[in-house]
């Protein structure tokens, strides 16, 4: 039998392992028997009604809690469970053809988490390996007759853990278990989502295996060698319960004076995966009189998708006037009150539990449920005041970091002063604020969405961020320790003075720098791609992540981010006066060389500068002529080409700047223009590029940025006018096509890039370009944010995809994926 194994170079090689054809997997199996679990299947499903005291460790805490909340007259949704035995079984029968899986207790999948290169790799495998598996016939019968006894037309399924210390102390126990007496053995719980599906076959058996997979994550990995608790150790069983039509979902904690509700329309998932900010209530016991009550942040909700096609759930947006509501009306009050009540009287607190809110089919009134339980011990309870929830944004930039907060409102006078590797807790981020962002370890603010310029750079220097966050500078001080997840856009605040003990690790810019480095050119060798991959860039110190990265060049080089470096915070305007314009000519041309020599002859794409009203270094509200603009929208005012149009001299500065580089041989750097609105920009700018002598250069290539809608229908003559390619920003392009600001966080959810709107523009562009004969490529976040576009992207033609550095890889993998869908597809077709 084989295993694979890390070597001196973290690569993964097969190797021989022992003799004959024993799988240790067996050896799982074997324990569980021995626990008094069958072995063979018997019996496989046990329905939450039923579960006994001794069949714990099979069904998982999360089952067999609120087993025993039923049985005790509490609301729990029907439901069965799948025990951990079936997934040991596939593993096991999986462990005969993949080498990693059959030496699983011993080896821990030979996985070096200190390597993310080599932990993507492994999970990203295992992970393929099992979705694709077969699950045995006698599992998938008695799994969908159980789901058939299920009144619903979809499906929630669970993971639900038990750990080796729940299996030792409650083994074989036949007592009625005390609520009291669960654990939370370990975080794992947490690091594995559940899924949805509709009541069919194969979807059901398809969501299955992906929660299974949810155990191989990267994240789970990672945690589980970090604290020592290997693969075998834990049992993952999974519950699966019917969806109703959901009203509202939440958590309750309850501590004994005081109380905190937090609720928010629809499934709770809008809460766990951070979508929504939930309305918040805290409640003093035993008066019952509410102490506070905090509208949330609630812009969208997840219900059941009606329709019989599609993703079983489906985010809706709220109207303005269901945002400003409370989700919970009195009824809804008084039903979780009362459960609250009961489970007092039974249940000492502290204690929390999930709660959700349903229509049932034929009864007239909404029915609360439990659908999780979670009771503390004693001593480790606190003040709700002294640890609060944590608090919610929307995730920017991935990573987690735990440093300490420095709060920045209003004009800082000295931003030298700030000590390095602070997290940065503002109102927004502004562009000339890039050197504080370069030494930062974390970024939160209040506006702002998933494509401002703050979530941009922060992305590209690979530091944490999250933004959207209402009332973080209020809420948070200078000086307490903070721990950010870009992830899932979470804060939370583990102390209130940096003096205080903080038992979690800080991610250093060393270990920041090795998060981000770049796997070996060779390893994407034996899948290459087509279709060029480029990525989006800003910043210097940046070439050196993307050295060996699979990119075929720079897609789009933000000049009103890197200028910075270029401008000593000062507006070019203020260069003028001083009589240096050569000089800083001069100086961005050299700062473009640093970029076109690290690719040369791969191509870098310089957009030329686009800053709104609200970009300009300072705040300056004039044009070059000194004239004053008036106050607009930042996405809509004076941007782009339009601005060159009314005062040419900053894009005249950046065209010199491009001729003194090809005079120097760098002749691999393309100029993109941003935001054009009409034609008429278009010709005006094309003359003035002219005038600058590139035209002359025959491998100069002038291209648009196609993110203004009226480019779909006046494309052709663009192309006629001489435009050469094309690069579609959907991150422009779908707020402007859904008429709403991405640097608003509140709407950063709606701003969908799969929609269908966004979709039928990006494919009108993709077609127009190859009739006209142009190259067309695509630069948002849209790519990367919903990797399912690439396929489509792909089928349709586009030549090159830009993204950021953070998500080359996954991008390369995409790509791969759709290129090998393609060419099966068509080798099958000529088999016909």
């Amino acid at each position: 039998m084989q295993h694979i194994q890390q070597t001196s170079h973290g690569t993964l090689e097969h190797s021989q392992l022992g003799q004959g054809g024993f799988s240790p997997v067996s050896v799982i199996l074997d324990d569980l028997t021995a626990s008094g679990i069958p072995k063979q299947i018997v019996d496989n499903l046990y329905w939450l009604d039923q579960i006994q005291p001794s069949q714990r460790s099979l069904v998982g805490e999360k089952a067999f809690g609120l087993s025993q909340l039923w049985q005790q007259g509490y609301p729990v949704i029907p439901g069965f469970v799948i025990p951990a035995i079936a997934f040991w079984h596939l593993i096991a029968d999986l462990s005969q053809s993949e080498p990693l899986l059959a030496d699983l207790p011993q080896s821990s999948l030979y996985v070096n988490v200190d390597n993310p290169r080599q932990l993507q790799q492994v999970a990203q495998h295992i992970r393929q390996v099992i979705t694709s598996a077969t699950v045995p016939e006698a599992w998938r019968s008695q799994i969908l007759d159980g789901v058939e006894t299920l009144d619903a037309q979809a499906l929630i399924l669970q993971p639900s853990v038990s750990f080796p210390d729940v299996r030792s102390h409650l083994q074989m126990s036949t007592h009625q278990v005390n609520c009291e007496d669960w654990v939370e053995s370990a975080p794992i719980p947490e690091l594995l989502a559940s899924h949805y599906c509709r009541k069919h076959p194969d979807a059901l058996i398809h969501t299955l295996k992906q929660v299974w997979a949810e155990l191989f994550r990267a994240k789970s990995l990672f945690y589980c060698q970090r604290v020592g608790i290997g693969l075998d150790q834990i049992n993952l069983a999974v519950l699966v319960q019917p969806i109703y039509e959901t009203v509202a979902s939440g958590v309750l904690q309850a501590q004994s004076d005081i109380w905190q509700i937090q609720a928010a329309s629809g499934l709770g998932m809008a809460i766990t995966q951070g979508k929504v900010l939930p309305d918040t209530y805290q409640i003093a016991i035993p008066t019952h009189h509410v102490l506070l009550a905090l509208r949330g942040n609630k812009t969208l909700a997840y219900y059941l998708n009606p329709k019989p096609t599609g993703h079983a759930v489906q985010a809706y947006p709220l109207t303005q006037g269901e945002q400003q509501q409370f989700v919970l009306d009195d009824n809804a009050w008084q039903q979780i009150m009362a459960l609250s009540g009961k489970l007092q009287t039974q249940f000492n607190p502290p204690f929390s539990f999930d709660w959700t809110l349903c229509k049932i089919p034929n009864t007239p009134e909404s029915q609360l449920y439990v659908t999780q339980f979670r009771p503390q011990s004693a001593s480790s309870s606190q003040p709700f005041l002294s640890q609060p929830q944590p608090l919610r944004g929307l995730p920017a930039a991935s990573g987690q970091v735990t440093a300490v907060a420095q709060v920045m409102v209003g004009e800082e006078s000295d931003w030298q002063a700030i000590p390095p590797d602070r997290i940065l807790v503002t109102q927004t981020i502004a562009p000339d604020w890039l050197p504080m962002l370069k030494k930062a370890a974390g970024v939160v603010t209040e506006q702002g969405g998933m494509t401002s310029h703050g979530a941009i750079v922060a992305r590209e220097l690979g530091i944490p961020a999250v933004v959207s966050v209402p009332g973080i500078t209020q809420l948070v001080k200078t000086g307490e320790v903070l721990l950010v997840d870009g992830d899932r856009g979470e804060i939370q605040r583990l102390a209130r003075d940096a003096t205080e003990q903080v038992e979690a690790a800080d991610v250093t810019s060393q270990q920041r720098k090795t998060l981000a480095d770049a796997p070996s050119q060779r390893e994407y060798n034996r899948f290459p791609i087509a279709t060029q991959l480029l990525v989006n860039l800003s910043q210097t110190q940046s070439l050196e992540r993307i050295r060996d990265l699979p990119i075929d060049g720079i897609g789009l080089l933000r000049s009103e981010l890197m200028i910075l470096e270029v401008l000593d915070n000062q507006p070019p305007q203020e260069w003028l006066r001083q009589g240096r314009k050569q000089e800083l000519v001069s100086r961005l041309a050299q700062l473009i060389r640093e970029f076109a020599a690290a690719l040369m002859p791969r191509p870098v794409f310089y957009r030329s500068l686009d800053w709104g009203e609200a970009e300009l270094i300072h705040g300056d509200k004039s044009d070059m002529t000194g004239s004053t603009l008036p106050v607009v929208n930042g996405m809509l005012g004076r941007r782009g080409t339009y601005r060159y149009l009314h005062d040419p001299t900053s894009f005249d500065l950046e065209l010199a700047a491009l001729h003194q580089l090809y005079a120097q041989g760098y002749s691999n750097v393309q100029l993109i223009l941003p935001f054009v609105r009409t034609v008429e920009e278009f010709a005006f700018c094309r003359r003035r590029v002219e005038q600058a002598g590139l035209m002359d250069n025959p491998q100069f290539q002038l291209w648009i940025m196609a993110e203004v809608p009226s480019v779909l229908f006046l494309l052709p003559d663009y192309v006629k006018s001489g435009v050469q390619g094309i690069s579609i920003g959907t991150n422009d392009l779908t707020q402007l096509l859904l008429a709403a600001d991405r640097n608003l966080g509140e709407l950063g959810s709606s701003l969908d890039g799969r929609h269908p709107a966004v979709m039928g523009a990006i494919k009108q562009l993709i077609d127009m370009a190859n009739v006209a004969g142009i190259p067309c490529s695509i630069c948002g976040q849209a790519p990367a944010q919903y990797p399912e576009l690439v396929t489509s992207l792909v089928e349709w033609g586009i030549k090159s995809i830009s993204v950021d550095v953070n998500d080359v890889e996954s991008t390369y993998h995409a790509i791969a994926r759709a290129e090998q869908r393609l060419l099966l597809a068509a080798a099958r077709r000529s088999f016909k």
